[in-house]
């Protein structure tokens, strides 16, 4: 190539050939470093700014002429001519690879020589990053190691971990060279200790690097956590009253789903199966009566374990606002008269024996409430019957004793006879009373 240059120069005039020395000692080439991604397009340009018809040349890092001017020198598809004047030479080299980097020289033919060197750097890009270290299902409380690995990055590669969005920190680093010296792999370790609340989360190794263009490469990795059953009962009320329904939900949470569970009655089975319905995880009591106290118990059994929970029922008796409050005053009262007490039992066991529960399920027998009702009015009516009986016989004995006393007084001749006559009829009047009783 120099003797080509020398021709040219021999061809040059004398007097053109002083005026290029001359005026190429303000003359010098200008170039600029290149980065560009592997597999991408570099574009390599050298200007000259005052240039009297002075040759350019491009040479690889090996010394390789590529284009002298617009001439291609080396036998080079990729390599291409992009411009080519008196002040500026410019050409491209597509699908880069990392064989390629290096230093470039620009000349500009002038006595002596001026070069400019640019640099080229390729940037390796980093491989899909993987994901290894799980091995499904994992079971709750075990130490879990998962390894993100990535090669063929240069620079090395960032790595880092996320779980639901939020960075982890505390990881484990290790960046190696490759074969080729030129490129790295990188890989991270992350490990923690699972529970079931990381269940269905995934974890995001995500892999930075420049080459990139902002958009990172992720790997992800769904966590199937298996755990033992969580159980807990939920009443339909917070407050079960007699004559009720209550539903007991037995809420079961665990991986593998329980199903079905299982429904006992202080320890044992259920006492009452056609009042007490399993359906699921439902225990349906179609209505409550006392005898359904007690603790009832939900068990929840999957692959993994067993857990179970507890509810005590206890049955409050419903609020009677219709039995009548003014049968016990009347029974205090000093004064009983004949019509308050005909007039008050019949009304009272009346009313007493239609009260009906109005929490009681249709097409059912009447509480315990109906009979006491019954049974308190009969007893109101006999003690107001016997006050009254007891109150006629008394009334008519004081009525016996007062005419017997009068008859001994109307046949005396005079006013002791009287009262001997009195006596005597008070002595017979006591002898009836006597016999009567």
């Amino acid at each position: 190539m120099f003797v080509l240059f020398l021709c040219n120069l021999s061809l040059v005039p004398a007097a053109a050939s002083k005026n290029k020395v001359k005026g190429s000692q303000g003359q010098f080439p200008l170039t600029q470093n290149v980065t560009v991604v592997e597999g991408g397009t570099a574009i390599l340009t050298c200007r000259v700014d005052q240039n009297d018809n002075t040759s350019l040349q491009w040479s690889n890092p090996a010394q390789q002429t590529l284009y002298f001017d617009d001439k291609k020198a080396l036998r080079d598809n990729r390599i291409e001519l992009v411009r080519a004047s008196w002040h500026e030479l410019s050409i491209s080299v597509s699908d880069v690879s990392l064989s390629d980097e290096g230093q470039y020289t620009c000349s500009l033919f002038t006595m002596p020589v001026k070069t400019s060197k640019a640099y080229l750097t390729v940037l390796g890009v980093p491989e899909k990053p993987q994901i290894s270290g799980f091995s499904s299902p994992v079971m709750e409380g075990d130490l879990m190691q998962l390894t993100c690995k990535t090669s063929g990055s240069k620079p090395a590669a960032d790595i880092r971990w996320f779980k639901n969005d939020k960075e982890i920190k505390d990881v484990k680093y290790l960046k190696e060279e490759d074969a080729n010296r030129k490129t790295f792999t990188v890989s991270s370790t992350l490990d923690f200790r699972v529970d079931r609340s990381d269940d269905g989360v995934a974890v995001i190794c995500r892999v930075d690097h420049e080459s990139l263009n902002a958009t990172p490469q992720v790997a992800m990795q769904v966590l199937e956590i298996h755990y033992t059953p969580s159980v807990k009962i939920i009443p339909s009320t917070p407050f079960p009253q007699e004559g009720q329904p209550l539903i007991l939900t037995c809420e079961s949470k665990g991986k593998p789903l329980p199903e079905p569970v299982l429904w006992t009655k202080d320890g044992g089975e259920l006492p009452d199966p056609d009042r007490m319905v399993v359906s699921g995880r439902e225990l349906n009591i179609l209505f409550l009566n006392k005898t359904d106290n007690g603790t009832y118990r939900c068990e929840a059994t999957n692959t993994i374990g067993q857990s179970s929970a507890e509810y005590v029922l206890i049955v409050h008796d419903v609020p009677n606002t219709l039995l009548p409050t003014t049968i016990i005053p009347s029974l205090t009262t000093a004064t009983v008269t004949t019509t308050v007490a005909i007039t008050t039992c019949p009304t009272t066991s009346a009313t007493t024996s239609n009260i009906r529960d109005p929490n009681a399920l249709a097409g059912q027998t009447g509480p315990d409430h109906a009979l006491i009702g019954g049974i308190v009015a009969v007893v109101v009516f006999v003690t107001l019957c016997s006050i009254f009986l007891l109150g006629r016989y008394l009334a008519r004995h004081k009525g016996t004793y007062l005419t017997n006393e009068a008859k001994g007084a109307e046949d005396a001749p005079d006013a002791d006879t009287a009262i001997i006559n009195a006596e005597g009829s008070q002595v017979n009047a006591e002898e009836k009373k006597e016999y009567f009783i």
